[in-house]
């Protein structure tokens, strides 16, 4: 995802750099056609660069920013990775001479014709400044409000459901064709027209009928299991139906059922891990330099582990 991303900034002009140093042949070759250019050394792209678009897998981004702080860098550092509001906030707090801003990437590879939606959130001047390196790109910028965090929730909610759509398929698919109803489950899967995600107006009716969705979970997952397909993501589901089944047959409005959903407990954990973050300065650093390379420094190379 890096390597498009940063070729909408080469196409308006700013010089992207990345650090092409232990990279695989792939990487380079995607960087290249994409307009960046190579730097030997980490160091040597913080030098030059204004701006750092971190994109990397999620395990790895705490070990770029570390990467950045330890350079003594300030300057504007993008952290778009798909990580959880706790670790964006860990983060931010690690690198207290730059401008952090939140960032959160949905949608495909932005190329080919194709756009992808670059959520933004932190303070107004960095925010700004990262959201003009894409102006009128293939890279929608969509601003996620002031507080950081929210971005990354935001990727986190969207990823969550998208992301756990496509392994439950899978898993449908492999139950249907273990018993040889492969092609019934299709013929079935056409006849669905519903929206789910995109109209949440439904969900009190689901969860007035949780009371007897979750035993039936319980029973999806006996039946994986004697597949010998994996029944974990049925149990968790009849748990979550669980916290609903108290709903029992209730009219109740959509706030009040999701409501429910949460462990209040963890709920207040993650409300004081939040507050705690909030004394994150998002825009505290002194001028970040020239809006030059969105991830020059990193976004496409700050680690071997990036894209």
């Amino acid at each position: 995802m890096g390597a498009p991303l940063a070729g909408h900034a080469v196409a308006l002009g700013h010089r992207v750099l990345w650090v092409s140093a232990g990279r695989s042949a792939r990487s380079r070759h995607r960087a290249e056609r994409a307009g960046l250019v190579a730097c030997d050394s980490l160091g040597r792209a913080l030098e030059e660069g204004g701006t750092v678009l971190s994109v990397c897998p999620p395990h790895a981004a705490e070990e770029v920013a570390a990467q950045v702080a330890a350079a003594g860098w300030t300057g504007i550092y993008v952290e778009a990775n798909a990580i959880s509001p706790q670790r964006t906030l860990r983060i931010a707090r690690s690198l207290p001479g730059c401008a952090v801003v939140d960032g959160a990437i949905i949608g495909p590879p932005p190329s080919g014709g194709r756009s992808a939606r670059l959520y933004l959130a932190g303070a107004t001047s960095p925010v700004a400044r990262v959201g003009a390196l894409f102006a009128g790109t293939g890279v929608v910028v969509r601003a996620a409000g002031e507080e950081l965090g929210a971005a990354s929730a935001l990727k986190m909610a969207f990823a969550g459901y998208q992301k756990s759509a496509r392994a439950l398929a899978g898993v449908a698919h492999a139950l249907a064709a273990h018993h040889g109803v492969g092609r019934l489950l299709l013929e079935e899967a056409h006849t669905t027209t519903s929206a789910i995600l995109s109209d949440p107006g439904y969900l009190p009716s689901v969860a007035a009928r949780a009371w007897r969705w979750g035993p039936e979970m319980g029973e999806i997952a006996d039946t994986l299991r004697a597949a010998g397909l994996p029944p974990e993501a049925a149990e968790a589901t009849g748990r979550i139906y669980e916290r609903w089944s108290g709903d029992k047959d209730q009219e109740l409005s959509l706030d009040t059922v999701l409501s429910h959903l949460y462990d209040l407990g963890d709920a207040a954990a993650l409300g004081s891990a939040a507050d705690a973050g909030g004394t994150v300065d998002a825009g505290s650093t002194a001028d970040a330099g020239s809006a030059a390379d969105p991830g020059g420094a990193t976004g496409n190379g700050a680690s071997r582990k990036g894209s």
